[in-house]
């Protein structure tokens, strides 16, 4: 865009509108609360900047010239846009327009959020709620360089940029088959799970760091017999009876829709959950909800268990 001296005003604008529709200087400075030389002093700015005769006398009525004609047809487009723009940005100031980019681990997509995206769409439904996926350090960069604008991450994570709220805690489990639990140890220790063919999460996740570390404050060094990036993958195999799996609570619903049992380590073995955001970061209307909602979530599971 160029802007400069020959910005157009929009005060001299609507000015000249008014006069053209009130027909004189002095009915539109009445209508516009101004004095007539006021209103005068500003259509001969008006003219002077655009360098045509905008207004004639046609007895006592001020009428528009040809070049007044064609501005009041620019001025009516110029008023609705205006107009459309700051009802716009009423919108989003009012928190009823606008997008919310989140970053989270696939297991928290495909079981925490749709409830609470559900809802939040239902209360907001000018709002795009928009989710990615990926593992904990890649989410972490994207919030820092503000391609996210809230995160739900495993924890811990660290950065100065950064403010994480720890916000739920969620218990690690071993699940089986079905028919295969009367064969599984009573105590899951390390040394047991060591004992049995198990399928973990793919070494880069965060949550995998996290059994491999439990396993080896017991001096264990666990050899799954298979790695996947889907929890759902590990699920399906688990379930065609291929071994057992070491999964996050909140991944393993009792629903029944898979012939699987979840029993707890031990030691228990669990993760935090934290919310993150930049420290810079100005907390809009959907951004408080989607906060409020994941707070709500993490009251409503300790109040499960």
């Amino acid at each position: 865009m160029n802007f400069g001296m020959n910005d157009l005003s929009l005060t001299r604008l609507r000015t000249f509108a008014m006069v053209v529709e009130a027909g004189s200087f002095s009915a539109a400075a009445t209508r516009l609360g101004l004095t007539q030389p006021a209103v005068s002093l500003q259509l001969r700015e008006l003219e002077r900047q655009l360098g045509v005769r905008l207004l004639e006398r046609a007895g006592r009525r001020a009428v528009p010239t040809a070049a007044g004609h064609s501005l009041m047809e620019h001025a009516a487009r110029i008023e609705a846009s205006v107009s459309a723009a700051l009802d716009a940005m009423a919108d989003y100031a009012g928190g009823l327009s606008g997008r919310v980019l989140l970053g989270t681990g696939a297991t928290a997509c495909i079981y925490l959020f749709p409830p609470i995206l559900r809802e939040l769409r239902r209360l907001m439904p000018g709002i795009e709620f928009v989710v990615r996926t990926g593992i904990t350090g890649d989410i972490l960069r994207q919030v820092e360089e503000a391609s996210l604008d809230i995160a739900l991450v495993t924890l811990p994570a660290t950065s100065r940029s950064l403010t994480i709220t720890p916000v739920m805690e969620d218990e690690f489990v071993l699940i089986a088959l079905k028919d295969e639990a009367a064969g599984l140890p009573r105590d899951l220790t390390p040394e047991a799970v060591a004992a049995l063919p198990v399928l973990l999460y793919e070494p880069r996740a965060l949550t995998r760091t996290l059994v491999d570390e439990w396993a080896g404050h017991a001096g264990i060094t666990l050899k799954p017999v298979m790695e996947l990036g889907s929890v759902e993958a590990i699920k399906q195999l688990v379930a065609a009876g291929l071994g057992c799996a070491i999964l996050p609570s909140m991944a393993v619903p009792a629903d029944g829709r898979l012939p699987l049992i979840s029993r707890p380590l031990s030691p228990p073995l669990s993760r935090q959950l934290g919310i993150v955001l930049r420290t810079d970061k100005v907390l809009t209307r959907p951004l408080k909800a989607m906060i409020a909602a994941l707070h709500q979530l993490a009251r409503e599971r300790r109040t499960a268990v």
